[in-house]
């Protein structure tokens, strides 16, 4: 009976090898669709996540001396930062002073030869005043006692120079300097407080002058001008311009130093009341010589004592 039996070979009972299922070895080996195979880098990164944190910690751990100042640091930034801004307005002041100083010594410069052209304009005028208020005393003494028709060539001086007289004699100071300093407040360049008293007294002549002016100008206006009027000969005038003379006042400055003559008379010396006249000439006198000898005396003082000063602290000439 056994030997009727099936025989079975050993092999066919064990399970088959690997190297024998080659069909079952190409589906161990392909992937399955449904699962998602990561890269490479993710899946360093997944198997290494100690790496990073390892250095984070170390970053980490280089900069935590950094946040911790103690006094003396902030001490030192405070000292540094106020040394930086102490000297940028040191330099700023510095800078400040030396464009002071250097406006200061270019409006003294000017005001300086301003002055010392009016101090050479007001002795002129000066001279020119005596020398009317001499024609005009002259004529004061010619009313008194002398005729009317017949004049010397003196007279013709004298008389000319009275009541023609004018322009010569009147001085007015610059202030374009001055004012500039007093409107724009340029006169705060100016330390020195003598400097600024006698720019002060200055003005203060100078509008004193000016008053003056105006006074003389509106007695010449009221008295002067209308004698000249009703007496004057403009014949005379009309022969000096024919002489070549520019000016009447030229013509008697020529008229003195040579030995020409021309003829002269007075319109109307009947109606010339000589007590009325000398009355006027005296006080046309005196309102002359009082500027002279008041106003622009004072004003020669201040202009030489500025002169001085101005000299004395910019070191001018």
């Amino acid at each position: 009976m056994d030997e009727n039996k099936p025989i079975h070979n050993e092999e066919e009972k064990g399970p088959p090898s690997i190297d024998e299922s080659p069909q079952q070895n190409t589906q161990l080996n392909t992937p399955s669709t449904d699962e998602t195979i990561a890269p490479a880098t993710e899946t360093s990164e997944i198997i290494n996540p100690t790496s990073e944190i390892k250095d984070m910690e170390v970053h980490h751990h280089t900069h935590s001396g950094h946040g911790k100042k103690n006094w003396k640091s902030y001490f030192w930034e405070f000292l540094m930062l106020f040394l930086a801004v102490f000297c940028g307005f040191l330099a700023e002041y510095q800078l400040e002073h030396k464009i002071e100083r250097d406006r200061a010594k270019e409006l003294a410069k000017s005001l300086y030869e301003e002055l010392k052209s009016d101090s050479v304009a007001i002795a002129e005028k000066s001279g020119n005043r005596i020398k009317l208020e001499n024609s005009v005393q002259y004529m004061m003494d010619y009313f008194k006692d002398s005729s009317f028709s017949n004049f010397s060539k003196q007279f013709v001086i004298h008389f000319n120079r009275t009541f023609a007289f004018n322009a010569p004699t009147l001085f007015e100071p610059k202030t374009i300097i001055l004012e500039q300093l007093k409107n724009s407040g340029s006169l705060r360049y100016f330390k020195n407080d003598e400097l600024q008293k006698l720019i002060g007294e200055l003005t203060v002549v100078i509008d004193n002058i000016n008053v003056r002016r105006e006074m003389e100008a509106s007695y010449r206006q009221s008295y002067i001008i209308p004698f000249l009027i009703k007496h004057f000969d403009s014949d005379f005038e009309e022969t000096t311009r024919k002489l070549g003379a520019q000016n009447l006042i030229d013509f008697i400055a020529e008229y003195e130093k040579n030995s020409t003559e021309v003829s002269f008379k007075l319109r109307k010396p009947e109606q010339i009341d000589t007590d009325e006249a000398r009355n006027m000439l005296s006080v046309f006198a005196i309102t002359y010589r009082g500027t002279r000898t008041i106003q622009f005396q004072k004003y020669f003082e201040v202009n030489a004592a500025l002169l001085e000063e101005l000299r004395k602290q910019y070191h001018l000439q």
